[in-house]
């Protein structure tokens, strides 16, 4: 009988529960008026379970120029605000996701797609100015670096082969991420320390080499050193026959 009981309780319990997963989200005239949010509302809380209401006022979220992207309208871009909130999240992923880019595109009054999913926004973006010494930066690749890397030609016989040289790695796209970094790279962090950043090394597992001790202040002008080289000429892609 007491089992029963809880039962009942817990069932008494689950619409309270299901009213908890709910928003508001302020959607612009010029959205509700299309027949879009009546579209696209409907079928993501058919999916997930979570209700939301389209409010002419401030919501929970809302619909806008500020936010996540998240369709296209000719060209404008639509941007999700959300807040911190497990609903809105799901709402978020769930635009994003392939049935809700589907769901987007799918709206079609007139029997042409009013809405695109497919969009690529223009970024603007900020790179830092390096700050650092590019002569210490030299100094210091050479001396800590180059028992493994080619830095510059001055220790281009005395480096191990199978490691990518400065001029090499100048290539990449990320380069900068990466010497920025380097002491969390494999193989780095068995054998390099960063004064006021890393850990000591733990007694049972000390450095299997001599380690490299560096500062941030000279990690700075490696990054800056190597900013100044050329990178290295890898000559035109295969072409194919």
């Amino acid at each position: 009988m007491l089992k029963k009981f809880a039962v009942l309780i817990a069932l008494g319990a689950m619409p309270a529960l299901a009213q908890d997963k709910a928003f508001t989200l302020q959607t612009p005239d010029v959205l509700t008026q299309s027949g879009f949010i009546k579209h696209l509302l409907p079928r993501f809380s058919l999916k997930t379970g979570i209700r939301i209401t389209p409010t002419a006022g401030a919501g929970d979220a809302a619909f806008g120029a500020v936010g996540v992207p998240v369709f296209s309208q000719g060209d404008t871009i639509w941007h999700l605000e959300t807040a911190d909130d497990p609903d809105v999240a799901a709402f978020e992923a769930w635009l994003l996701s392939d049935i809700g880019k589907r769901t987007i595109e799918a709206f079609a009054p007139n029997g042409e797609a009013m809405f695109s999913a497919d969009f690529a926004v223009e970024t603007e973006i900020e790179t830092a100015a390096l700050s650092g010494d590019a002569v210490l930066g030299e100094r210091v690749s050479l001396t800590q670096c180059g028992r493994c890397h080619v830095v510059n030609a001055s220790n281009r016989m005395k480096a191990i082969g199978s490691t990518p040289s400065f001029h090499l790695m100048r290539t990449l796209p990320d380069w900068r991420k990466r010497f920025e970094t380097f002491f969390l790279l494999n193989p780095h962090p068995a054998f390099t320390q960063v004064a006021d950043i890393t850990e000591p090394f733990p007694e049972n597992l000390p450095s299997p080499i001599a380690p490299i001790e560096v500062t941030f202040e000279q990690i700075e002008a490696i990054v800056a050193y190597v900013s100044s080289i050329t990178p290295a000429d890898l000559g035109a892609p295969i072409q194919s026959q």
